[in-house]
């Protein structure tokens, strides 16, 4: 009888021991083993690993702050997701070239355009006077890039056509525009959803911000009014009382 009970206690010995194994298998890698834990799909400079967001960290989100012109950028075009829904996206949201510099579009993920708002693209005109539309067409190879040289000085609003109303739009700011002069931040379109206005409003705020006169311009804005678009050249004026 002694016999088995002592046969018992090492049978139950060996199981809690196996159990152990287990639950340390289940909530992660052993401490000082250099593995990431589950649900840890971060690299070291903050960037994803994972393959629901490729290449998603944050300068990819375009939550990153661009604070100087150069005479060339980069900007991933890509969809994303995020706690199961599906995101779409310019990163950065807003870049910053010189005048002369330019900009390339690299497909990352997914199907997506880079369009300017300009008449010619059949869209309200938001980047400067005078200025030549551009348009990507379609891009669905990963990979595949698009660029467009900016001659002139301004603020240039531009869109994913097929993903315009889910805010997938972005902006380029060339040289250093007095923003009171740019249509792109004086003129909000008609017969866009609120979708779409918001992404615009966001953007302009970003812009503002970036170059350093969100205060003045502000302050324009209540004095001067805000002009709306009905996308065929047609505006109205709208002034805000104090």
């Amino acid at each position: 009888m002694s016999h088995l009970r002592l046969t018992r206690r090492r049978l139950l010995e060996g199981t809690a021991g196996l159990a152990v194994v287990g639950l340390a298998g289940c909530t992660g890698a052993p401490i000082g083993s250099g593995q990431q834990t589950a649900g840890d799909n971060h690299t070291e400079d903050g960037e994803s690993g994972g393959d629901d967001q490729p290449g998603h960290g944050q300068e990819e989100h375009g939550h990153d702050t661009v604070n100087e012109s150069k005479a060339s950028r980069e900007v991933a075009v890509n969809t994303g997701r995020t706690g199961g829904s599906t995101e779409y996206h310019f990163a950065p949201h807003v870049t910053w070239v010189e005048v002369g510099g330019t900009v390339t579009w690299r497909l990352e993920s997914g199907t997506h355009t880079a369009t300017a708002y300009h008449p010619d693209n059949d869209q309200p005109r938001l980047v400067p006077e005078g200025t030549d539309a551009w348009n990507s067409g379609t891009m669905s190879e990963e990979g595949e890039t698009f660029e467009h040289t900016f001659e002139t000085e301004g603020v240039y609003h531009y869109l994913c056509t097929p993903h315009e109303q889910f805010g997938m739009i972005a902006t380029v700011i060339v040289g250093d525009p007095n923003l009171e002069d740019q249509r792109a931040l004086q003129t909000m379109p008609e017969n866009k959803p609120e979708e779409v206005h918001g992404k615009l409003e966001e953007l302009n705020t970003m812009v503002r911000e970036m170059m350093g006169k969100g205060h003045h311009e502000e302050e324009t804005h209540t004095e001067e009014g805000v002009h709306t678009d009905d996308g065929h050249g047609h505006e109205e004026e709208t002034h805000t009382e104090a």
